[in-house]
């Protein structure tokens, strides 16, 4: 079988390159990246102002636009949409379309499985299989059949960003780029348990928002709860924050899942004030969405409210995100998990006849 070569996920000095190599005019790099990230063209046919000879070398040696859509859709009463995508031979990821008034926000993923395995997460449990291409974590936006809607995406989904560097900082250049989506960085926000190293990278290379996972002050349970810990140090992440500027363009955050009875007394209320002190952030509480053979459960509303007052009346601007999508698959990696599960039950059946 022929192998296909995607278009989608390349950069301007990519098409400049491939332009070259087919003996095709610098300018028309341009072109195709109009044609991929302004008009979303669905085939190389489709780049009309492209010469005939042009379009079929392309095609000749191997390359499609690459898109792929969604395999998979399960609608929330509230709106909300988690998509399934393919990404290789029996594989899928995940990415979740929430809309919300003037507002449209789409979660996206940036592996197969993870490494990371927090205990809370269900993307965890799969382990991790591969990384994203660019082209496959731009194809959840451009394939997204809500796409034109779209105000903000977010990193968040199956996967740790920061762990798949090279591909992800594509993605965001593409999405940032006058040549490609033309965003402003500041409707793009990605979201890491704190890998130092590629953080570091992440702010001197994307003006994105950043939102750090952190779920617990206390180190030795924060470990209990996320194993990168015991690697990636909150503390060690805060400082290296400290180093930053966050008062203007780029926002900073902290996610934090409340969980009955673990890290939602006024002992992690007063050390996460501690923490954070001094600098220029929100904390964002989540719901705990359940999921199977974890012993966490959320907290109720009145808790909630308690803890982020506690916060906010001491000076550290803390918001409840809004739970969306509850009579789905709410969790990271539900959706994912229970479509390898049927997947491997297709395939066990078809072997035992």
């Amino acid at each position: 079988m022929e192998t296909k070569h995607p278009l989608l996920g390349m950069t301007l000095a990519d098409l400049q390159t491939l332009a070259a190599e087919l003996d095709m005019p610098r300018f028309a790099a341009r072109q195709m990246a109009a044609w991929l990230y302004d008009k979303k063209v669905a085939s190389v046919d489709g780049m009309t102002n492209l010469s005939l000879a042009q379009r079929a070398r392309l095609k000749e040696a191997g390359y499609e636009v690459g898109q792929e859509p969604p395999v998979e859709a399960m609608r929330s009463v509230d709106g909300t949409v988690k998509y399934l995508y393919p990404a290789g031979s029996g594989r899928f990821v995940e990415a979740v379309y929430i809309p919300d008034g003037d507002r449209a926000t789409l979660c996206v993923s940036s592996q197969v499985g993870c490494k990371m395995n927090c205990r809370f997460c269900m993307t965890g449990k799969q382990g991790f299989a591969a990384h994203l291409t660019a082209g496959q974590i731009v194809n959840q936006i451009n394939s997204l059949p809500e796409r034109d809607r779209l105000t903000n995406v977010v990193l968040m989904g199956m996967g740790e960003p920061l762990d798949n560097l090279d591909e992800v900082l594509r993605a965001l250049s593409i999405l940032t780029a006058p040549w490609g989506y033309g965003w402003s960085p500041k409707r793009v926000t990605l979201s890491t348990v704190g890998l130092r190293k590629g953080l570091r990278r992440f702010l001197e290379e994307t003006d994105c928002h950043l939102a750090v996972s952190l779920h617990s002050p206390v180190p030795a349970q924060r470990a209990s709860l996320m194993p990168a810990e015991r690697a990636f140090s909150i503390t060690d992440i805060v400082d290296e924050l400290r180093g930053w500027d966050f008062s203007k363009q780029r926002r900073l955050s902290f996610e934090y899942i409340l969980f009955r009875g673990v890290n939602d007394s006024p002992l992690h209320a007063r050390e996460l004030l501690k923490l954070l002190r001094g600098l220029d952030c929100r904390v964002n509480l989540i719901r705990f969405h359940a999921i199977p053979g974890v012993d966490l459960e959320g907290c109720d509303d009145a808790a909630m409210i308690a803890f982020r007052d506690y916060l906010t009346s001491h000076g550290l601007f803390t918001t409840i995100r809004a739970s969306r999508g509850e009579d789905i698959f709410a969790a990271c990696g539900m959706l994912s998990t229970a479509k390898l599960e049927e997947e491997k039950a297709s395939t066990v059946s078809t072997v035992g006849k």
